[in-house]
């Protein structure tokens, strides 16, 4: 009895510990954004996220994150296939490479990619007679955004497929199945929710990328800006009320996000997958 009160106890302390937590460091926040973006009214508001900037820096936003999650679904796939079901020398090697984005921080990346594409990089003049620009342009802001998000859909892919094995694929491929097929039919139906689940994480960290884009995108209003850019540029000129309202947007895209990450998650543990 005294020992079934004790849990009870503890259950409510930590309980009580992760609620405080969660409503200082998310719940007051949130509450925040949404009070100074309807600070000017509701006109202001709407004034603001339908402003020609923030909707040139929204579909800009939309348009890296597509390129992203599209380049890094099809690397995703490819690099954790050959990692889990091919052995060759530097295995560990392409792990340790696949995790590098995990380990630097956005704006060295940034950096790295500005010193490599920018005027004093080795492949400026590769670049400049192919008429190609990447820095300060919209390809740069791609592909920084392909680089910090290109480990989350390998990441989940990989311990599936460790578990999966390989007996299956190879019964399959006796039996005279080509490639795609047992793709298709074997490998894809296990590891379909942990492809879904790296997608989501994938998209989600692409909307919210600032350091590396930052440094690589010149900050040119309507031109480079991502929504995070558009975001830091309002409020460093003191324009709070509308740096705020168009906050909320992504917040709102967080908040879709979260819902479909937890749909995923329901439906694989229903389906038997993560």
């Amino acid at each position: 009895m005294k020992e079934k009160q004790e849990n009870r106890v503890t259950k409510i302390v930590l309980i009580g510990i992760s609620l405080i937590f969660l409503t200082v460091l998310l719940i007051l926040p949130l509450l925040v954004i949404v009070r100074e973006a309807m600070r000017g009214g509701w006109e202001a508001y709407t004034k603001a996220i339908t402003d020609e900037y923030t909707l040139k820096a929204f579909f800009l936003t939309l348009k890296a994150t597509g390129a992203a999650v599209a380049v890094n679904t099809l690397f995703g796939v490819f690099a954790a296939w050959a990692v889990t079901k091919y052995h060759f020398r530097g295995k560990k090697f392409v792990t340790t490479l696949i995790d590098i984005p995990f380990a630097i921080s956005p704006v060295i990346a940034g950096l790295v990619l500005s010193m490599t594409f920018g005027r004093i990089g080795w492949a400026y003049p590769l670049l400049q007679t192919a008429d190609i620009k990447i820095v300060f342009a919209i390809p740069g802001i791609i592909l920084a955004t392909i680089f910090v998000t290109f480990p989350f859909i390998s990441r989940e892919l990989i311990p599936v497929l460790n578990a999966q094995g390989t007996d299956e694929e190879e019964a399959a491929a006796l039996m005279g199945a080509g490639g795609f097929t047992i793709f298709r039919k074997i490998t894809f139906p296990h590891i379909k929710w942990a492809l879904l689940y790296g997608i989501i994480l994938c998209t989600a960290r692409a909307v919210g990328e600032f350091g590396a884009v930052s440094v690589i995108s010149g900050h040119l209003r309507g031109k480079t800006n991502t929504l995070p850019l558009h975001v830091e540029i309002l409020y460093n000129e003191f324009k709070f009320s509308q740096a705020f309202a168009v906050s909320t947007i992504l917040v709102l895209l967080a908040v879709v996000i979260l819902i479909l990450r937890n749909l995923v998650e329901y439906k694989g543990k229903k389906g038997g997958g993560r």
